[in-house]
């Protein structure tokens, strides 16, 4: 009788060790580690070009009605010094809608145009406007107004070709199944700033690292899934507060997508403190060492 029960034990694991044949690397293409340096040097041109996270230069939260804006001492929102006037005009917050007013003489442009008074956010849509080298647009998060800025001129951003990663494994090429959730499904998120948001989740996904079978709760994102995920080497190797990685739906008709470590990136916080990055879900955050991917800015005035 013992010998029996030892026996349905044993089968029992090995059953379980097959139902999971489903997950682990997925077959790569020959010419994947030139897939894999294509997609990085995207990623370097994305970040700098003009509105590239590398060109952030500041963020200013506004308070309700007239805030003076320029490069002096004694304005509210203060840009950079030497690349705008000392008072260059007024951004005014009236009950969620931004209008700007350029001080007399002051240089501003919104494709390509001048102009004076203009509105820069009244619930739909973030026009752009220019003077010089820098660049701004309005940005809100929950009950916060701002001003988010950039500059082109910026030679750290001219010379970057990319951060520190490992090297490309095409063991970190992973087959995932795909969890559909229930309509309506939310997962909590926080970000940098200590606000919480419920994000639509379209599912889980499902996959194998070694012998080990782990999850990752989804975002929706567009035409494709968004991951923030935690692991072992954020404590020393990688970015402390997680990483982010796309991750395409599955083909119609099949369950299974593919998760590719050797993608993770650093989120701009990483590496720019104007930033608002949405930090991993506590359900993301794996107990495992994903050495793949993007490994932690160095020399770079992050969070």
């Amino acid at each position: 009788m013992k010998d029996q029960i030892v026996l349905c034990a044993l089968a029992v694991v090995l059953l379980a060790g097959c139902a999971r044949s489903d997950l682990g690397p997925a077959p790569v293409a020959d010419d994947y580690p030139r897939e894999v340096e294509e997609w990085m040097q995207e990623r370097v041109e994305s970040l700098t070009e003009p509105t590239g996270w590398m060109r952030l230069a500041g963020m200013y939260w506004l308070d309700e009605g007239v805030n003076r804006f320029g490069s002096g001492p004694d304005v509210d929102v203060r840009f950079p010094e030497r690349t705008i006037p000392e008072l260059a005009g007024m951004l005014t917050l009236s009950n969620g809608t931004v209008t700007m007013q350029a001080e007399p003489g002051v240089e501003i442009t919104h494709e390509g145009e001048s102009v004076r008074e203009m509105v820069l956010y009244d619930g739909d849509g973030f026009p752009e406007v220019e003077h010089g080298s820098l660049l701004w647009h309005v940005i809100v998060r929950d009950e916060l107004t701002g001003i988010r800025l950039y500059n082109k001129e910026n030679e750290q951003a001219d010379n970057f070709t990319g951060f520190p990663r490992y090297e490309i494994d095409k063991k970190w090429h992973l087959r995932a199944r795909y969890i559909p959730n229930p309509e309506g499904t939310t997962i909590s998120i926080v970000n940098v700033l200590g606000q919480q948001i419920e994000a639509q989740s379209p599912g889980v996904l499902e996959f194998k690292i070694d012998s080990e079978v782990y999850t990752l709760d989804a975002i929706e994102n567009s035409t494709r899934m968004f991951i923030i995920v935690g692991d072992l080497t954020n404590r020393d190797e990688t970015y402390q507060a997680g990483r982010y990685m796309y991750i395409d739906y599955p083909e119609e008709g099949s369950d299974y997508t593919i998760i590719d470590f050797n993608k993770a990136y650093n989120p701009p916080c990483a590496y720019n403190k104007f930033t608002t990055c949405q930090l991993p879900p506590l359900q993301n955050r794996l107990n495992v060492a994903i050495t793949a991917g993007e490994k932690r800015p160095v020399d770079w005035d992050g969070l």
